[in-house]
């Protein structure tokens, strides 16, 4: 899965995954919270639907789903803000950090924190984005891969790329809601859904050394409070995986 974040890649392969972050209730509330500045229904507001998905998914207790939607109404999301950060990560890599906050200053301190620990440092706005493309990601799993394949390209996806039975689903990012509802009535589902940042070419990180650099400066962003998504441009070889 070349193209795809070998960091939401290997977080699945360590068991790390969204399951332990989703856990976090005060990142699913500011998820559910953004997303309802653009509509409290989520029938009509995919962004909401995939966040009180992923937050059932999460065992988050409806009334704190429903208080999250109300502190979004009206546009104002509680006073958070999205903000999105650059950075340059060991051994030449590249690294986009998002985060909804109430403190710009705090977010910014914490980040440039676990940089400075794990020899990255923050980078100039545009320095890095321009490495990697937005796209919508679903993730399935599935006994048959080769026919939820032809199903999502006759669904609209761009791309789909099959490991074992895993199957990733990559779409244009306005195309994400209607691929997954056109898989949806096929029998297809996934709570692995969300717009994503891939790179448009990795960075091979053969180096051990490095290597365990650039996967625990990713868990240790993607831990933080404020910070809802890590991307990065590392291809580290399954071997040099802790």
């Amino acid at each position: 899965m070349s193209g795809h974040s070998k960091w939401a890649q290997i977080k699945r392969q360590k068991g790390v995954a969204d399951a332990r972050r989703s856990a976090t209730f005060g990142k699913l509330t500011c998820a559910i919270t953004i997303a309802a500045r653009q509509g409290a229904d989520p029938t009509m507001n995919f962004q909401l639907r995939i966040a009180i998905d992923k937050a059932k998914a999460a065992n988050m207790p409806k009334d704190n789903i429903e208080r999250a939607i109300d502190r979004g109404k009206g546009g104002a999301a509680g006073g958070l803000e999205e903000m999105s950060l650059e950075a340059y990560g060991p051994g030449g890599t590249a690294y986009l950090i998002e985060a909804a906050t109430d403190n710009r200053n705090r977010t910014i301190s914490e980040v440039r924190a676990h940089l400075n620990k794990f020899d990255g440092k923050l980078a100039e706005s545009g320095a890095v984005k321009y490495l990697f493309k937005h796209v919508g990601q679903i993730i399935y799993e599935t006994d048959k891969p080769e026919e939820l394949e032809l199903s999502a390209i006759d669904a609209g996806a761009t791309d789909v790329e099959q490991d074992g039975g895993t199957v990733v689903v990559t779409t244009e990012p306005k195309g994400l809601e209607a691929v997954r509802r056109n898989l949806e009535e096929l029998g297809y589902e996934s709570n692995e859904v969300g717009l994503e940042w891939h790179p448009t070419a990795t960075v091979p990180v053969t180096d051990p050394a490095i290597a365990k650099k650039v996967i625990h400066l990713s868990e240790a962003l993607d831990v933080l409070d404020d910070v809802t998504h890590v991307s990065s441009n590392f291809d580290v070889p399954a071997e040099l995986i802790e």
